[in-house]
């Protein structure tokens, strides 16, 4: 990777806003969106912050914990925006926030929030360096700092689920 790829970045530089509208085949017998349909555009929206932060391939390596806040119904538009918070070697954590958008009531509600973490590839699969993220805002600097306690989080579970398995 030429230095120029490593060269810091702003949040602003990743902000990606993906928006569906869910039709029927997205929803299960209760006509509310399925919640893996959900995860999956999580995933997307969460990929492009991370594409266009990274400039290179990248693959998902972990979600953490998401809680499904409000049902969303067909014909109702899905927004997601997402940013990269934290750059850490090669990999780099994306929240991503979800809204449902009732355009007959004039309506939005929050219905998820995500962090996913994210791997820079090449086109092997071997991993790449990615370029720090520069926090400009106030609550850029807090993403990016609780960023940092979740990858502790993340960390010490995986410890714990290495040294159980032995």
């Amino acid at each position: 990777m030429s230095d120029d790829n490593l060269t810091p970045r702003p949040v602003r530089d990743s902000q990606s806003e993906m928006t569906e509208i869910v039709l029927p085949n997205d929803a299960n017998p209760l006509v509310a969106l399925l919640g893996g349909r959900l995860m999956h555009w999580i995933d997307l929206a969460g990929a492009m912050a991370a594409h266009r932060h990274s400039r290179s391939y990248v693959v998902t390596a972990s979600v953490d914990h998401i809680d499904f806040l409000v049902p969303v119904r067909v014909g109702d538009l899905v927004i997601l925006r997402s940013s990269v918070n934290r750059v850490f070697h090669t990999s780099m954590e994306v929240g991503v926030k979800v809204w449902v958008e009732n355009y007959i009531a004039d309506t939005a509600q929050h219905v998820a929030s995500a962090y996913l973490t994210f791997v820079s590839t090449d086109g092997q699969g071997h991993h790449l360096k990615v370029a720090p993220v520069i926090p400009e805002t106030e609550e850029q600097q807090r993403r990016y700092e609780d960023a940092g306690r979740r990858r502790e989080i993340r960390r010490a579970e995986l410890d714990r689920r290495r040294k159980a398995k032995k």
